[in-house]
């Protein structure tokens, strides 16, 4: 199109120059590009455009073009063209307004549609005129083309090095590279010995976040690289977070083996990036035993499995790792009657869970009808145990020794860590202490600032030492309680620890799963539990069903009559607290209280301390007063010296008296009054 065809109407119309760089890198380094769009301004002019009808749009220096979605200059144009409003649209080239077919020939049609010009460098074109549009359609193409190429190119040359293992990539921590690109263990025997322990610490307690409560009690730090200011490339030590170990868990660098394109990244129309976690057979490249490693391949498959199987959204059909709750079977108990895996739900007393059922309701959710089976859960763990410990073996003895070795190795790698962190510490107060002693005394203000540092290091320094040994003092607790003589003996030692109430209830799982596959529970008449265990034996057992609701709230006829046996002597507060030392409980296996006794004793018609002591003729300090003619005082007066024989029956000291056998003589009335 030649500029005589130029309409007087177009020339009305605004003129607008859209500016556009792919990266901010470009905007601040290729400046000429940059000029030389601008400079297309006095091509506008020269076109007939006065210069106040011609608007510049550069919002989108530093966006690439390959979507409109982000790029508010080109919004922006498009909605004014579409509007009528402008006359002649200026671009260096295509590829500055647009990278992508569907934006560049949306453009052409409204610009088609209003009757609006385009110009590059190349030319002036109206996209209404078949040739033009053409023409315009072709550089639309060989520009997305050319983007995929250069971008085919890059992404061939990286892939290229990937296939070598030699393409330089952002390592996890306890990794660095060396001056010539290898990559080596962090030489920060801090940050090593933290990342092995990480790992053993998960292969013993078995899920992420039990990983993260260990190192919290432990008080041990974990390290993190700063990517970004002044101290970019450094080590930080702060508390541990759960991601940290799904990350290290996850990453197969620590396998010792080079990955590239783990994921895929993907853009919506929207313009929002979603990145999505390929499989490890889509992963583009794997060299196994690339560089060394904390962790074999192998033990790296095998946290990834255990991880799927800590999934609360992955329900297997095998075992789920031991938690904290008292349910022994937890994860172990199959429903008789469908051959579903049983939940655990807990009766809360006191805000703890101490009570478990075992629910078959997966059916029962999906279908909206009653459970399969539902029973209480504690007589059953209680018959499970003591069938564990009839068959308990050497060979299990066996596996409780490494555990106990195990956990040894465990407190003393802890140890070393935290030596480590004092001496890093240590480290760090003694440089600042140097650099405090070699400052000049007359510069107060550096000298007030470099004593502030090596005071706030010296105080590190005391905290990661008291540290230090207040976890030595607990740690030498906790291995003098598990001697190893002690250890040898399991085998009469067990059912002491099995039945300690300080042995944690996730260990007595740990035990129980080492011998004990499952076990499928059919509710009759009684519970019949037919155990499988891991060596394929199978035993079964009958466990008789608990009493009805309103029976199990019931006090024992014993439990009476030791409260009956003891009100002839103690008044209620005494009596529970004789109850407790002699071991009973009340129908809710809980400690006896003075209320608790107070309304056994009225439910049951059980007369109280005082009116047993009134039967028995003993009489009121006042009853007594009357007949020996003095005050109440000087009856207390008299049982302080042990003259009068009285017993408290309530708390505020109130007491009942033995009455006179014979009647006080004159004189030691006399020694009385004295």
């Amino acid at each position: 199109m030649n500029a005589q065809e130029i309409k007087p109407r177009q020339l009305q119309r605004l003129a607008c120059l859209y500016v556009r760089q792919s990266t901010l890198q470009q905007v601040l380094e290729n400046r000429e590009s940059t000029a030389r769009q601008y400079a297309l301004r006095d091509r506008a002019i020269a076109l007939g455009w006065i210069a106040e009808r011609i608007v510049v749009l550069d919002q989108d220096l530093g966006h690439s073009g390959t979507s409109a979605s982000d790029r508010v200059g080109f919004q922006r144009l498009v909605a004014e063209v579409g509007l009528g409003k402008v006359g002649l649209v200026l671009g260096l080239e295509v590829s500055r307004l647009a990278r992508s077919s569907s934006d560049w020939h949306h453009l052409l049609e409204i610009c088609a549609l209003t009757g609006t010009l385009i110009l590059d460098e190349d030319g002036l074109y109206d996209p209404a005129t078949f040739n033009d549009r053409l023409l315009l359609g072709l550089k639309g193409t060989m520009s997305e083309a050319e983007l995929y190429i250069l971008r085919a190119r890059l992404l061939g040359g990286i892939l290229n090095k990937a296939r070598r293992a030699e393409l330089k990539l952002h390592l996890p921590i306890g990794f660095c590279y060396t001056e010539d690109n290898r990559v080596v263990l962090d030489p920060d025997k801090q940050a090593q010995a933290t990342i092995k322990l990480l790992f053993q610490t998960f292969r013993r307690t078995g899920t992420a976040s039990a990983t993260v409560r260990a190192f919290r009690q432990q008080n041990l730090a974990f390290p993190r690289r700063l990517s970004k200011g002044v101290h970019k490339g450094e080590l930080v030590w702060n508390d541990m977070r759960h991601d940290d170990v799904l990350r290290v868990l996850h990453n197969p660098v620590y396998a010792g083996a080079f990955v590239f394109g783990r994921t895929r990244t993907n853009k919506t129309a929207d313009g929002k990036i979603h990145i999505v976690a390929l499989a490890q057979e889509e992963w583009q490249v794997m060299i196994k035993d690339a560089h060394p490693a904390y962790i074999s391949w192998e033990e790296y498959e095998g946290h990834l499995s255990q991880l799927r199987a800590n999934s609360q959204a992955y329900t297997p059909k095998h075992l789920n790792p031991p938690r904290e709750g008292p349910a022994l079977l937890q994860g172990l108990v199959i429903c008789g009657q469908c051959g579903e895996r049983m939940t655990v739900r807990y009766h809360q007393r006191g805000g703890q869970r101490v009570v478990p059922d075992y629910v078959c309701q997966k059916a029962g959710i999906s279908a909206g009808t009653a459970p399969c089976q539902r029973f209480l859960g504690r007589d059953l763990d209680a018959a499970i145990g003591q069938v564990l410990l009839e068959m308990l073996t050497p060979a299990l003895v066996n596996q409780v020794l490494q555990w106990h070795a195990e956990l040894c190795s465990q407190l003393s790698e802890a140890e070393h860590l935290r030596q480590m962190e004092v001496e890093r510490a240590q480290y760090a107060a003694d440089l600042a202490g140097r650099r405090f002693m070699r400052v000049d005394p007359d510069n107060r203000l550096v000298a007030d600032l470099l004593e502030a540092e090596w005071n706030a290091k010296l105080r590190d320094l005391a905290s990661a030492q008291q540290a230090l040994a207040q976890q030595q003092q607990q740690q030498e607790s906790e291995v003098s309680r598990k001697e190893s003589e002690q250890m040898s003996q399991m085998l009469e030692q067990f059912p002491r620890f099995w039945n300690d109430p300080t042995t944690p209830v996730r260990e007595r799982k740990r035990i129980l799963r080492l011998v004990v596959s499952d076990v499928t529970v059919l509710k009759t008449t009684c519970l019949t539990a037919h155990i499988r265990f891991v060596g394929g034996a199978t035993r079964s057992i009958e466990v008789a069903l608990p009493p009805a609701f309103a029976q199990s709230r019931l006090t024992p006829v014993q439990t009476l009559a030791e409260i009956d046996r003891l009100l002839n002597d103690y008044r209620d507060s005494q009596v529970a607290v004789q109850m407790n030392k002699a071991g009973y409980k009340t129908f809710a296996g809980l400690s006896f209280t003075t209320s608790l006794v107070s309304a056994l004793r009225r439910k049951h018609g059980l007369k109280d301390f005082y009116s047993r002591k009134l039967a028995e003729g003993w009489v009121s300090a006042e009853e007594l007063a009357r007949q020996l003619n003095v005050t109440g005082a000087t009856i207390y007066r008299w049982q302080q010296r042990k003259l009068l024989e009285g017993v408290s029956y309530d708390e505020r000291g109130s007491c009942l008296f033995r009455p006179l056998q014979t009647p006080l003589t004159s004189q030691a009335r006399g020694r009385k009054k004295s």
